[in-house]
Order: structure tokens, then C-alpha cells, then sequence
């Protein structure tokens, strides 16, 4: 776990590199999370692309190791900012674009430094009992990469796929992008799937069991709740509450899911979200309290060999008192326009629920991995508790629930960073790497990440956050949450039904968080997700594959389908933001012919995944 003191590591190319990479991923993400409400980890992807992009000036493996922790960094600061910020949108205080990027910047900042003392305890004394599992792959990753073994080629073949098939959509217009089928007997219920390469690719990364559960709520949705409730408005006389103006029986079934299934889904997605919080509560206590034993008996302290250096404490200090008191004391930079007295409170929120959740954060990774941390749930027990002090004082305006918001934005950013950092210094002690270089490469990362991930999001604005295009369903679910808490104007039944259906689901001992994102979100952007993971269980059977092994090359195939569409979908936002293309149009493609090209689409991306899964 050593390496010679003499092999490049901090280098031009290396940061270039993986500054490159995290605006591509960061601006993925931000699409992809937008869409479904869900990201993907860059680590593996960016540690092949670097080798890939580098190989023939004999990169090393240090260097390799720290364009992938820069590049990795911008995921973090994704999914905090879309699971918070459209929903400013949703409200009509539609923020600026130096807002977005300094909130952004602000939680990165504070879950890096924040993190930082932990480092020691966490990854050195704490190695045998916490593997950090997407760490140690990707240590085995750059080794095998650097080494020679090969498999970077079905990452750009992916990216062209992802782009051309979303341009052809999207840009050009030329086949519908989504399929539909009414289904006899049940009222207003239809099969439907989306020509999304990133979601058939998502499915694939996420396997055949998750991806059926999160299909499974969509199925519930769609097929049981839709028609459920199409057929008791049937015969009521006038609207049905929360509707006050249209009947049942004039609804279609986009309607039906905008009046009634987007609150059961919001209920189901928040109680599942405090139901993974609290199931993880002695988990998380016991974080907490084994970091506060470790660091009392002086185990987090940094050494001073190469390998055990880390950014010095005062940089520590100044990072986290430079967080807090912006957020006091810098008017403009929460949304809302709040006075002292409110942003004191703000502050305090982000000062406390920010260090105890990447605290955390920090350690829980080390044993679920970042894929299972359960950021939605520590959004929204931020929001629950800010938002209660603003409620005993009084403070329930827009302007107060904005306030609320980009408190939860920050925290959210902080404890996906410490995560995320965390797998990287996890990643870096295998590998011998030096520990404040990556802490360096990974404020690096942040503070030009920062900049893509507000652009993707300000751009995808156009479109419409809430809409068809771009449901953004955790932003709306916690949009939701603050309005129930500051309003208590939300029909708390349909909410409640939401818990119900989730509770159940997790007493079956399925993914509470899956399933209900599924009933949140419709069927079409659901099934392709089921359609991916499929295709991974029929492409791998018959294959050895060791659990974890995400160096394969379907999975990087299936990175690059992503990344590809998200760049994509970005360009295409940027060009209907500036008036060059229309938002939609009718398909060059229309009826029957439309359709068979959009289904050969969908199967041909099937094709090449499951060509790459068995190469």
C-alpha cells in the first residue's frame, strides 16, 4: 500500500483530465437525476476514461487515481442541488445562476473539510472493519487498467450511442419518443416505455432485482391506483378533492397522476425515506459515537509520512467557519431574501445537520457504499427540523420555505461529499496515494463542478421541472414536505395512502426507496429501467462474475450510455434555451413506422449492452 516517492501523482494532465471528466459527469448526473430522481457513480468510469485518454504518455497510477478522484467529485454535488433546487422553480422564485453554484459549492466545501479529521480514523484504523466497497473496486480497477487490461473502448462506444439516440429524439425529431398501449377492462390504464437510453443503461447498472422493484411501484401506480381511482370518479357528480374544478371522468391518465398519484407517491417516497433514516439510526449512532471515541483518544490526528498527510487544520477550521458564516451573514446567498434573525437559524441548521450527517455519512459508506446512502432521507429530516423552527417562529411565507430549501441543498451536498470522499481516500490508501493531494484534487473538482452541475440545472429549466420531460421527483417530494410543514395545506389522506403502500412494500422486504420512487414516477420512464436489468440477467447467465466486479464491460458500456445522454439532453436544453430548436415537435417518423424505428432503438441499445456484458 506504498508507492516510491518519486512517481508523478499532482500533475497538469491529471487535473486537467479529471476536471474534464466531472464537468461531463457532473452535467450527466444532473440530467439523469433530474429525470428519475436517481445518479450513478463516476469513480470507475472516470479511472478507465483517464487511463484510456492517457495511456500513451505512460500515465501512472497515482496520477490515474487522482483525475478519478477530481473527476468523481462532481456526482456529490449533483445530487445534492436536483434533489433541492428545482423545486424554487416549482415555487416561482426561480434562483440565479451565482446562487445555484455558490450553494453548491458551499456544501462540497463543508463535507470536504468536515470529512478531513475523520480520515485516519475512518480509513486507516477502521480498514478492516470498513471495506468501502466502491473504493476498494476501484483501486482494483486502476490496477488492472494500468496494468493493460483493456475495456475503455465500450465507455465511448456508449457515449455515442447515448447521444445519437437522444439527438435523434430530441433534436431532430425524428420518432416518437415514447410508446404507448391502452390496456381493455381497467380504466385509464396504459403500457408504456420511453426511448431513453440512460434509463435501459441505469436498469443495467442497477441489475435485475432492483430494477424490477423500482418497476414494481410504477405497475402499482399505473395498473392498481390510475384505474382505481378512474373508477370511483366515474360516478361522483362533480370533482374530487384536491381537484376543485375537473371531474374524474374528464381526466385522462396524466391528469389522474398530476391531482392524486403524485401525493401518494410523495407520501410513500417520504416515509420511506425517515423509515431508512430511522432503521439506520443505531447505525448512524453508533458512527457517530465510535468517530467521537476515535478521535478522544487521538486516532484521527494525521501523521506526517506521505501517505498519512492531510490538508492542514487550519484550512479545516477556516473551510468550515467560512461555510457557516456565509450562510449568516452574506445576504442573497440562501434564497428567500430572509433577515439576520432567520438566517442565523439557517445557519445553525447547516452547522449542525451538516457535521452530524457527514459524520455520518463519512462512516456508513465505509460499510453500505455510496449506491446506499441514504441521502433522501437525510434531506429530508434536515427540512423536517428547519423547517420546524421556522414554523414555531412564525416564518411560513414562500420566501421562508425557499430558506428552508437551500439549507437542505447544502447538507444534502456536504454528506454526499463526505461519502464520496470518503471511497476516494479509501481508493488512494490502497493504492499508496497521498492523502492531501486528493483532498486538494477534490476542492479542485468541486469548485469547477459546481459550475457545470448549476449550468445543467438552469438550462434544464427550460423544459419545465415537474413536467413530463423532467419530473425532478425528489426536488417536488421535498417541495412537498416544507409546503405540508409550513402551510399544512396537503391532502394529508392521499399522502397517508403513500405511507401505507410503502410500509407494505418494506414489509416484504424490498428497497422502500425503490419501490416507491417507482409509484412516484410513471410507468414509461420506469420500464426501461426493468428492461436493463433484464438484459443484464439474460447477458450474464452463465458468466462467473464475482460480486462487485464493476470493471466489466457491460457496466462501463452502460456509464457511457449515460453519459452520452446526458450530454446530450444538455445540448439540447442549451439550444431550446437560446430559441435555435423547438422544445417539442411531431416526429418525422408518425404511426406505425414511428414506432417500429423507436422500438428498434430501445432494442438495439439492449443489443449493445449485452454485447458488452459478454465481452
Amino acid at each position: 500500500m506504498t508507492q516510491a516517492q518519486g512517481v508523478a501523482e499532482f500533475t497538469a494532465r491529471a487535473v486537467v483530465t479529471g476536471v474534464v471528466l466531472g464537468l461531463v459527469f457532473g452535467a450527466a448526473n444532473a440530467y439523469l437525476g433530474l429525470k428519475v430522481g436517481m445518479t450513478v457513480s463516476a469513480s470507475i468510469p472516470a479511472a478507465v476514461m483517464t487511463v484510456a485518454l492517457l495511456r500513451r504518455r505512460g500515465v501512472t497510477l497515482l496520477e490515474a487515481n487522482l483525475s478519478q478522484t477530481i473527476g468523481s467529485a462532481s456526482t456529490s454535488l449533483a445530487t445534492g442541488t436536483i434533489f433541492t433546487i428545482p423545486a424554487l422553480f416549482l415555487w416561482g422564485v426561480a434562483p440565479p445562476y451565482w446562487q445555484v453554484v455558490a450553494l453548491s459549492f458551499l456544501g462540497g466545501l463543508l463535507g470536504l473539510a468536515a470529512m478531513i479529521p475523520l480520515r485516519r480514523l475512518l480509513i486507516v484504523e477502521a480498514h478492516h472493519e470498513l471495506p468501502y466497497p466502491e473504493g476498494t473496486a476501484c483501486a482494483e480497477v486502476l490496477r488492472a487498467t494500468t496494468s493493460g487490461a483493456s475495456g475503455s473502448a465500450w465507455i465511448f462506444r456508449g457515449i455515442a450511442v447515448g447521444a445519437l439516440i437522444k439527438l435523434a429524439g430530441s433534436l431532430l425529431f425524428l420518432m416518437p419518443t415514447e410508446l404507448h398501449q391502452a390496456l381493455p377492462v381497467l380504466p385509464r390504464a396504459e403500457l408504456a416505455i420511453e426511448v431513453a437510453p440512460a434509463l435501459l443503461a441505469v436498469g443495467f447498472i442497477l441489475g435485475y432485482r432492483q430494477a424490477a422493484v423500482v418497476v414494481a411501484g410504477a405497475v402499482v401506480s399505473s395498473l392498481a391506483l390510475i384505474p382505481l381511482i378512474a373508477w370511483i370518479g366515474a360516478g361522483l357528480p362533480g370533482p374530487l378533492y384536491p381537484e376543485p374544478v375537473l371531474r374524474v371522468v374528464d381526466m385522462d391518465a396524466g391528469q389522474i397522476w398530476a391531482r392524486y398519484i403524485r401525493y401518494i407517491g410523495a407520501g410513500a417516497v417520504a416515509t420511506a425515506g425517515v423509515l431508512t433514516v430511522l432503521r439506520n439510526l443505531p447505525t448512524m449512532a453508533g458512527a457517530f459515537v465510535a468517530v467521537l471515541r476515535g478521535m478522544r483518544h487521538g486516532k484521527a490526528s494525521g501523521g506526517t509520512a506521505r501517505e498519512d498527510r492531510d490538508l492542514p487544520g487550519s484550512f479545516i477550521a477556516a473551510a468550515i467557519a467560512a461555510v457557516v458564516l456565509t450562510v449568516a451573514f452574506v445576504p442573497g446567498v440562501l434564497a428567500g431574501e430572509m433577515g439576520l434573525a432567520a438566517r442565523l437559524v439557517c445557519a445553525a441548521g447547516v452547522a449542525i445537520f451538516g457535521l452530524l450527517f457527514v459524520t455520518v455519512a463519512a462512516r456508513i459508506v465505509g460499510i453500505v457504499g455510496v449506491s446506499s446512502q441514504p441521502t433522501s432521507g437525510i434531506t429530508l429530516v434536515t427540512l423536517l427540523g428547519t423547517a420546524s423552527l421556522f414554523a414555531a417562529f412564525g416564518w411560513v411565507d414562500v420566501g421562508a420555505r425557499a430558506a428552508v430549501l437551500t439549507v437542505g441543498t447544502i447538507v444534502a451536498v456536504a454528506a454526499s461529499k463526505a461519502g464520496d470522499i470518503s471511497q476516494d481516500l479509501k481508493t488512494g490508501f490502497l493504492l499508496g496515494a497521498t492523502p492531501a493531494r486528493q483532498q486538494l484534487g477534490q476542492l479542485i473538482g468541486a469548485a469547477c463542478a459546481c459550475w457545470a452541475v448549476a449550468a445543467t440545472v438552469m438550462l434544464l429549466s427550460s423544459y419545465g421541472f415537474g413536467s413530463k420531460e423532467l419530473a425532478a421527483p425528489q426536488a417536488t417530494l421535498m417541495k412537498t414536505i416544507i409546503e405540508g410543514v409550513l402551510s399544512g395545506e396537503l391532502p394529508w389522506g392521499l399522502v397517508g395512502t403513500g405511507a401505507g403502500v410503502s410500509l407494505g412494500a418494506m414489509l416484504c422486504g424490498v428497497s422502500g426507496l425503490a419501490f416507491a420512487i417507482g409509484v412516484y414516477l410513471p410507468l414509461a420512464s420506469m420500464a426501461p429501467i426493468f428492461v436493463g436489468g433484464c438484459v443484464r440477467a439474460l447477458a450474464e447467465r452463465g458468466l462467473k462474475v464475482a460480486p462487485g466486479d464493476e470493471a466489466r464491460a457491460g457496466i462501463l458500456a452502460a456509464s457511457g450510455v449515460v453519459a452520452g445522454e446526458g450530454l446530450a439532453g444538455v445540448l439540447v436544453a442549451g439550444l431550446v434555451a437560446a430559441g435555435v430548436v423547438a422544445k417539442s415537435g411531431e416526429p418525422w417518423l408518425a404511426g406505425g413506422s414511428g414506432e417500429l424505428v423507436a422500438l428498434l432503438a430501445i432494442v438495439g441499445v439492449c443489443v449493445f449492452l449485452g454485447r458488452a456484458a459478454r465481452a
